[in-house]
C-alpha cells in the first residue's frame, strides 16, 4: 500500500522540503498534517501521531493529496508551472493546503515532466540514429557490388563515377585538339599559341558556311573583317615565377596611383567646359605619376574620367563580386564580353579579399558590331585601407608580353569602395586606359570619345542597376495590389535567373567579340546586317540546331528614352514585331527590379489572330540606366515557365535571345542621361537568334539567310516609320 514518497504522485517530496524551508516551518508543517489525520479525515491513513511517538522506527505517513486537488493543480500547472507566492497562496486556499505543500508539488511536477520530455527525446534520437545505421549498411552494400560502365568489371570506392569519367576524356581529347591547332597557328605566327583556357578550341572559318562555329566554343583565330589578325586573349599565358616579383611590385604602385587619382582634385582633374564630367590634366599626371607601365604608345588616345555614386549594397559584397571573376563578368555583362582569371598569386588574409591579387585576361565591349573589342591583360589587386573602405585596382601587363595586336593598355583603373549606413556603399570609380580606336565605326565614334561607351560613368551606371537588381532579388515584402506580380519567392528567383541567362546571352552575342566572326551580307553602309551561323549541340540551355544569328546597328533621330519605351512597351508591340503576326500582346506576370519602372521582367503572351495557330509565351527583360538601355526577349516553352514559376530550376529552359540595345549617340549635353528629356538621337542595335534547322549536321541555305535578312530589315523600316509618325 506504501511507496517510497519520491514514487508517488502528488505528495510532499522530504528532499525538497529540507532543501526549501527551515527546520522549525518543516516541523510545525507535519504536526499540522497530523493534527489533520486526527481528525478524521478519509485521505488519511495508518497511525495517529501518539502512536508515532511510540514507535519512533516505523516509517513515517504523509499526506496524500484528493483526486480533486491534483486535478486542479494539474490543470493550473498546464496554464502556469511557475506559479509565484501570490497564486500559490489562492490555490492552497482554495484546495485546502499549505502553500509549501503546493510549492513541492509543482517542483515535483516540472521534474517529471523534465524527465519523461527526456526520454522521448532519447527514444526519437535511437530511431534516428538506427535508420542512418540502416542507410549507411545499405550505401556500403551498393557500393560494394558497384560495377564499371565501361567494362563490367566491379569497382572500388572513391573511383571516379561515369559522368567524370566522361568529363576526363572528352577534357583529353580537347587537350589533343588546342595542341594540334597551336602548331599550326605557330607556323604563322611564328610562336607557339597558349590557348585562352575558359573557351573551346579554336575552329578554323569556313567562308562558305558564314563561319559555323559552335555555341560555347569560340571559332577562329582570326578576329573578323575589320578586328587584328589574332585574339589577343588566347594568346597570353600565366605569368612565369621571375615575373611575380614584378607584378606585386607594379600592383602596390598602381594602388597607390588609384587612391590618390580617386581623392584628388584640380590640378589633376579639371572641371569640364558644362561643368558636370571632371577631366584628367594629361601634363599634370605625367608630372604626378612618372613612374607607372611607360609612355603612350604611338597612335593611342588616352581616355580618362572619374564617377562616384551611392550603390544599395554593402561594402563586403561589393568586395566580393569584384574580385570572383563569375560575378564580376555577370555583373557587368554589357561591358564584359569575356574574363577569365589567370593565376592567383594572392588569396588575401584573415578570411577576406584584403591583399589579394590576380592575374587576369578580359574583353570590353559595347552591344554592337561595329565597336571593336578591347582586350587587356592585367593584374587586379585588393587592399583594404581602413575600417569600411576597400579598393580594388587594376593595371596592365602588357610589358610583361609585347605584342603588336596590344590595341589597349590600362593604367591604373579601378574604385574606392566606402561603407555608407544601411547597407550602401559610396563607389568613386577611375576608369584610365590608352587605346587605339581606329576600327570604331563612324556612327560611334562620338560615344566612344566622350567616354560613355567604356568610360566610368558606365561602369557605375551599370553597378548601381544591377544593385538594384539584385536587392529585388532578395526583397519579400512584395506588393500584391498590382495584378500580375509574381509574389512567389522562389518563382520570382527562377524567373530572374532565367532571365539574367537571357541577358548574358544576348551581350556576348551582339558584339565585335573575336570570338566569332561576322559577315556582311550587304554593301559598306552602317545599317549593313551582319550575320553569323552556330551550331548548338547537347545544350540544354539552347534548342539543337544551327542557329543563325543577324545585327545591324543604326541611328535614330529620337532620345534613347522614347526608343526604350516605345520597344518595351507590349502595346506596341504589334508595330515592329513581325513574329507576333499581328496578334494581341498581353503581360501576363511581371518582376520589378529597379526604381525606373522601365527596369523589369516580364511575361509576354501574344494572343494570335489566327485560331487555328496556338498562343506563344515571351520571357522580356527590358532595363536602363543613364549609360545604355536594353530590351531583351526569347520565346519560350509554356510547360518549362509553368516549372520556372513554381520555383524549379531555369537552367534546362531553352532559350534564343534575340532584342535591341539602345545608346546615347554622344551628341547631347555630357551630363543628361539616357532617361531625361535629352536633345540627340539614339544608336539602336537589333539583333535577332533564329533556330533554322533543328539537325546540328545540316548545311545552311541562302534560303535561310536571305529570309533572315528580310526580317531584319523589314523591322528596322517598321521602327523607323513608327518613331518617325512620333516624332513628326
Amino acid at each position: 500500500m506504501f511507496q517510497p514518497t519520491n514514487m508517488m504522485e502528488g505528495q510532499l517530496h522530504p528532499l525538497d522540503m529540507t532543501q526549501n524551508t527551515s527546520e522549525s516551518e518543516i516541523a510545525r508543517l507535519r504536526e499540522e498534517e497530523f493534527d489533520s489525520t486526527k481528525s478524521g479525515s478519509e485521505n488519511h491513513e495508518g497511525a495517529s501521531g501518539d502512536d508515532q511517538e511510540q514507535r519512533p522506527n516505523k516509517k513515517k505517513r504523509y499526506h496524500r493529496h484528493t483526486q480533486h486537488q491534483i486535478q486542479e493543480m494539474e490543470a493550473f500547472f498546464k496554464e502556469c508551472p511557475h506559479p509565484d507566492d501570490k497564486q500559490r497562496k489562492e490555490l492552497s486556499r482554495e484546495l485546502g493546503l499549505e502553500p509549501l505543500q503546493v510549492k513541492f508539488w509543482f517542483q515535483n511536477k516540472r521534474t517529471q515532466m523534465k524527465t519523461q520530455h527526456e526520454r522521448h527525446e532519447n527514444t526519437q534520437l535511437r530511431t534516428e540514429n538506427e535508420k542512418l545505421r540502416a542507410d549507411n549498411m545499405r550505401y556500403r552494400e551498393a557500393l560494394s557490388n558497384a560495377s564499371c560502365p565501361n567494362c563490367g568489371g566491379p569497382t572500388a570506392i572513391g573511383e571516379m563515377s561515369f559522368d567524370e569519367h566522361h568529363l576526363r576524356l572528352e577534357n583529353a581529347r580537347l587537350r589533343e585538339e588546342i595542341d594540334r591547332i597551336s602548331a599550326i597557328a605557330a607556323k604563322y605566327v611564328g610562336k607557339p599559341v597558349v590557348n585562352y583556357p575558359l573557351l573551346s578550341p579554336p575552329v578554323p572559318s569556313r567562308p562558305l558556311e558564314l563561319a559555323v562555329g559552335n555555341f560555347g566554343a569560340q571559332p577562329g583565330i582570326g578576329g573578323g573583317e575589320m578586328y587584328g589578325p589574332a585574339d589577343l586573349l588566347r594568346s597570353i599565358s600565366a605569368p612565369t615565377e621571375a615575373d611575380k616579383p614584378m607584378i606585386i611590385e607594379l600592383a602596390v604602385a598602381a594602388m597607390e596611383e588609384l587612391i590618390r587619382m580617386a581623392q584628388v582634385g584640380e590640378p589633376l582633374w579639371m572641371t569640364s567646359l558644362d561643368g558636370t564630367a571632371a577631366v584628367l590634366n594629361e601634363d599634370e599626371y605625367v608630372r604626378t605619376f612618372p613612374r607607372g607601365i611607360g609612355p603612350k604608345p604611338t597612335g593611342f588616345k588616352c581616355e580618362a574620367s572619374r564617377e562616384t555614386a551611392v550603390v544599395i549594397m554593402n561594402h563586403i559584397s561589393l568586395v566580393e563580386i569584384l574580385m570572383d571573376v563569375n560575378q564580376w563578368s555577370t555583373v557587368f555583362s554589357g561591358i564584359v564580353s569575356r574574363a577569365m582569371t589567370l593565376e592567383v598569386l594572392s588569396t588575401g588574409v584573415a578570411g577576406n579579399y584584403n591583399g589579394a591579387l590576380q592575374v587576369m585576361t578580359a574583353e570590353f565591349q559595347v552591344p554592337s558590331p561595329l565597336v571593336p573589342t578591347r582586350e587587356s591583360y592585367y593584374v587586379r589587386y585588393c587592399k583594404q585601407l581602413g575600417e569600411g573602405t576597400w579598393a580594388v585596382v587594376d593595371v596592365s601587363l602588357d610589358n610583361l608580353r609585347p605584342s603588336p595586336a596590344v590595341r589597349c593598355r590600362r593604367r591604373p583603373s579601378g574604385c574606392l569602395i566606402q561603407e555608407m549606413p544601411n547597407g550602401y556603399s559610396k563607389v568613386t570609380w577611375v576608369e584610365h586606359v590608352e587605346v587605339d580606336d581606329r576600327g570604331v565605326h563612324n556612327l560611334y565614334k562620338q560615344l566612344v570619345s566622350t567616354g560613355n561607351a567604356f568610360g566610368a560613368k558606365r561602369w557605375v551606371a551599370t553597378l548601381d542597376r544591377q544593385c538594384e537588381r539584385l536587392a529585388s532579388v532578395m526583397a519579400t515584402n512584395i506588393p500584391t495590389v498590382e495584378v500580375g506580380v509574381i509574389t512567389n519567392q522562389d518563382g520570382r528567383k527562377s524567373m530572374l535567373k532565367l532571365a539574367e541567362r537571357m541577358v548574358i546571352s544576348f551581350c556576348a552575342g551582339v558584339s565585335a567579340s573575336t570570338a566569332h566572326t561576322w559577315t556582311t551580307l550587304s554593301g559598306t553602309g552602317a545599317d549593313d546586317v551582319r550575320v553569323m551561323t552556330r551550331k548548338s549541340v547537347d545544350d540544354p540551355g539552347r534548342p539543337p540546331g544551327i542557329v543563325l544569328s543577324a545585327a545591324t546597328s543604326f541611328w535614330l533621330p529620337v532620345p534613347p528614352k522614347r526608343v526604350f519605351d516605345f520597344l518595351r512597351d507590349e502595346n506596341t508591340r504589334s508595330e515592329w514585331d513581325i513574329l507576333s503576326n499581328g496578334g494581341v500582346v498581353q503581360e501576363m506576370a511581371h518582376i520589378a527590379n529597379g526604381r525606373d519602372t522601365g527596369n523589369c521582367v516580364s511575361l509576354l503572351r501574344v494572343n494570335s489572330a489566327n485560331s487555328s495557330q496556338s498562343n506563344m509565351l515571351i520571357l522580356q527583360e527590358s532595363c536602363t540606366d543613364p549609360t545604355a538601355s536594353f530590351v531583351i526577349y526569347a520565346p519560350v516553352d509554356i510547360v518549362a515557365m509553368n516549372v520556372v514559376l513554381n520555383g524549379g530550376d531555369p537552367d534546362y529552359v531553352a532559350l534564343l535571345p534575340s532584342g535591341f540595345a539602345i545608346l546615347p549617340d554622344g551628341t547631347s549635353l555630357h551630363g543628361v542621361n539616357i532617361g531625361e528629356a535629352a536633345s540627340g538621337g539614339s544608336l539602336l542595335t537589333v539583333a535577332f537568334q533564329i533556330l533554322v534547322d533543328s539537325v546540328p549536321t545540316a548545311k545552311l541555305s541562302l534560303g535561310s539567310v536571305a529570309t533572315v535578312n528580310n526580317l531584319i530589315a523589314c523591322t528596322v523600316e517598321r521602327i523607323k516609320a513608327s518613331l518617325s509618325c512620333e516624332s513628326a
